[in-house]
């Protein structure tokens, strides 16, 4: 694929100027989007991130055009994943909902910038060193066990990083507005909302080590895992306040892209021993009978994957929520019956007795 530097700066370009405009547009002035506003953000994202594909598949070919459709899918499945910690985190700080915006848009700036480094490093890497190809299998493999196993509900908010930031710094108790800092009786204090954006920026660092050894897995042109990223973070703000209630219903996300990064981990480790050039493996020479999964069928799988954990996900929330319905309108036990019986009986013996009306002067006296 030949990506000219003047593309090149035409894309950086055009991706600061989208996010430039965000922030002027719709995060400068605090408030609360509405499912109407972020419905039709979220589309308009989505549907430039699937325009943006059907061109590089005309002009470039649609093998680089699948490439770059795994890649987004890949990267805007991990994003979603991402938007549930930043709801664990806002929710361990109480962020005031209007503010909720801001921290969005500087978590989702840092994680492209984080990014961004990340694929310029993994392209050099990858251009000089072709066994990074078993490091990175193996770190997929490994993320893939970390993230089917051990993903819980854990909050950065209170780790031990966060720990750490709060023994060093002067933390002010209160949120004061959007500001970052305060001055209190001559001294300066660092307010909860910074506290938010550096656990935001330490949660995308660790996100963008699982995010780009999984995208180089499905394509080694760095522009394709740019772009694909970059759209996969475009309109992720929106995206947030649109399914925010439906993240607590995607119980099986975290499965499902442990499967999606165990995949690629395997599809890596495999060109790897078709590239091999390690001396202590197979003497040095590549083992072109080690199968090179085609791109079809990556994107396949990987839809496929996301869609069956979307589906069972809402399948059994949807029981559990017919569950606790059934179990709060509890079926009397016989005892119960009983008792309701006798008092029936009371009642109705009572009722042939003139009902006396109760004065507490008299009863007192």
């Amino acid at each position: 694929m030949n990506v000219t530097p003047l593309v090149w700066i035409i894309t950086l370009a055009v991706t600061i100027a989208f996010f430039v405009y965000e922030f002027y547009a719709h995060v400068r002035k605090p408030h609360e989007p509405t499912i109407g506003e972020s419905a039709r953000w979220s589309a308009f994202y989505i549907g430039l991130a699937l325009l943006f594909g059907v061109g590089i598949g005309t002009v470039s070919g649609w093998t680089y055009g699948g490439e770059y459709f795994a890649g987004y899918l890949t990267e805007k499945a991990l994003s979603i994943d991402n938007l549930f910690v930043f709801l664990i985190v806002m929710t361990g700080f109480a962020v005031p909902r209007i503010y909720q915006q801001k921290v969005l848009m500087i978590g989702i700036v840092i994680a492209l910038i984080m990014r961004g480094g990340f694929i310029a490093l993994g392209a050099t890497l990858i251009e000089n060193f072709s066994w990074i190809f078993y490091l990175f299998g193996a770190l997929l493999l490994f993320l893939a066990y970390r993230q089917a196993f051990t993903h819980g509900d854990h909050n950065p908010a209170n780790g031990r990083f966060m720990r750490f930031v709060r023994r060093i710094l002067p933390v002010s108790d209160e949120y004061n507005g959007d500001r970052l800092t305060v001055q209190r009786d001559g001294r300066r204090f660092f307010t909860p909302m910074f506290l938010v954006i550096v656990a935001i920026g330490f949660v995308d660092l660790i996100f963008a080590v699982d995010s780009i050894p999984a995208i180089y897995g499905l394509t080694e042109e760095a522009y394709i895992v740019f772009t694909a990223n970059a759209f996969a973070l475009m309109g992720l703000r929106q995206l947030y306040f649109l399914i925010g209630g439906l993240l607590q219903r995607l119980v099986y996300l975290a499965q499902g892209l442990a499967v999606i990064l165990a995949f690629i981990g395997v599809k890596l480790v495999l060109h790897a021993m078709h590239v091999n050039e390690l001396p202590f493996i197979n003497g040095g020479e590549p083992m072109l009978w080690a199968p090179e999964i085609p791109i079809w069928f990556s994107l396949v799988f990987i839809g496929a994957t996301i869609a069956v954990a979307t589906v069972a996900s809402l399948m059994k929330t949807r029981r559990d929520d017919k569950r606790d319905a059934l179990d709060a309108v509890a079926p009397s036990t016989p005892s119960d019956d009983a008792s309701s019986g006798d008092a029936s009986a009371t009642a109705s013996s009572s009722s042939s007795v003139p009902s006396r009306t109760t004065d507490p002067q008299k009863d007192h006296s």
